[in-house]
């Protein structure tokens, strides 16, 4: 059971790691430094779902890491 969960922690930690890095970034350098040449735009279709993906597979990996400890 616990090598079962093992793997799917691996697993699930690189999912997480790539659709992190899927992600593209609305806020340029301007907005870091003060600009206002900022827009809030809604998210809508696939952007959405790589918005909510990564917390998905995070919460679901740290739910995993609970109960692995609960499990050995």
């Amino acid at each position: 059971m616990s090598t079962i969960l093992t793997a799917l922690e691996a697993v699930l930690s690189i999912i997480v790691t790539a659709l992190i890095l899927i992600q593209q970034r609305s806020a340029g350098i301007a907005a870091t430094f003060g600009g206002t040449n900022t827009v809030q735009v809604q998210r809508r279709g696939a952007e959405k779902i790589l918005y909510q993906a990564p917390v998905v597979c995070a919460t679901t990996l740290i739910a995993l890491s609970i109960v692995q400890w609960y499990v050995v």
